[in-house]
């Protein structure tokens, strides 16, 4: 029985307007990588102090609660910086989620 090696990564990129950061998530969001991709975020948020963060999800295979953890917990960070954090393009799997632990109501969630 074969597994599938799960990679993760976070990349924080400030836009030319200066005003909103740009989280591009990809691969897996599990316990395994939500702790380093949490750290990578909330470092970036506090040194750039951004009006508005936006995580592309769009690129995301798979994610479990720890990836909403990841999520729930970014939006407290990026509330106490007053920065607004929007989720952009969630996947269908992804979405479900998020669904299920009305993630919308506390949100932002858009598609492409």
């Amino acid at each position: 029985m074969g597994s599938r090696m799960r990679n993760s990564k976070a990349e924080a990129v400030s836009v030319v307007d200066g005003h909103t950061m740009i989280i591009s998530l990809t691969g897996d969001i599990d316990h395994h990588s939500a702790k380093r991709i949490r750290g990578e975020i909330d470092s970036s948020l506090f040194t750039l102090r951004p009006k508005r963060a936006v995580m592309d999800m769009s690129e995301v295979e798979f994610m479990d609660s720890a990836g909403l953890g990841l999520i729930l917990g970014r939006i407290a960070c990026a509330e106490k910086i007053g920065c607004k954090l929007t989720l952009l393009s969630p996947s269908p799997q992804v979405m479900k989620i998020l669904d299920l632990a009305g993630a919308g109501r506390l949100i932002e969630i858009r598609q492409k």
